[in-house]
């Protein structure tokens, strides 16, 4: 007899993808700052469960906490404690300080802005012996330096893009080097990249320099 699914563990391997996953944004969304007394601003370059890479002119100290408030692309606001990890000149690596509840808004904002094709995720898998990179939300040109990276360096196969919610020209382009210069293989796709790549591949735009 088959072992009925255990939803709850499902949901919880789901989120524990999620907390590695570095999510991009084609628009950085804007972050509330609050550290030392002060209030700032700044944007967020990517996103994760366990954490955030946040660009701003406030004067963040590593090993001290700064309260982070944000929206994605019209999800409810979320306010929550991070600890800053790093930094390379303005741009500042924090790790978030939260319990469960923050977690599933922060992923659920995450959803709803890959639904909008507003954040994006680039992964690489392994399947059958073959490299697969795998795109979800938007394919757009704020993934160039992941997806060349993938491409020349672990030497991609086949590209998924199944969970591809908007495409712009610069991700189309991204695909046309892909086939053609590096002999990738599209697979799975999405309705909405099925209908663009149509169009791409009858009027294929300018690759020169990617």
């Amino acid at each position: 007899m088959k072992k009925p699914i255990n939803w709850k563990n499902v949901a919880s391997n789901l989120l524990d993808q999620r907390r590695h996953q570095r999510i991009r944004f084609g628009n950085p969304p804007p972050v509330r700052i609050g550290y030392a007394g002060s209030i700032g601003h700044g944007v967020i370059e990517n996103l994760s469960l366990s954490g955030l890479m946040l660009r701003t002119d406030l004067g963040l100290d590593i090993g001290h906490t700064a309260g982070c408030e944000f929206s994605l692309f019209g999800s409810p606001i979320i306010d929550v404690p991070a600890a800053v990890v790093s930094r390379v000149g303005d741009l500042f690596g924090a790790r978030f300080q939260t319990g469960p509840i923050n977690q599933v808004m922060i992923d659920d904002a995450i959803s709803g802005a890959l639904a909008q094709g507003q954040a994006s995720i680039l992964s690489v898998h392994e399947l059958s012996g073959r490299k697969v990179m795998r795109i979800t939300g938007g394919l757009n040109g704020t993934l160039r330096g992941d997806f060349m990276h993938a491409l020349t360096r672990v030497g991609i196969e086949e590209i998924d893009l199944a969970g591809v919610t908007m495409v712009d020209q610069a991700g189309l382009a991204l695909c046309l080097v892909a086939t053609r210069r590096h002999a990738a293989k599209i697979g799975a796709q999405a309705e909405c990249f099925a209908d663009a790549w149509k169009i791409a591949l009858a009027a294929p735009f300018d690759v020169e320099g990617l």
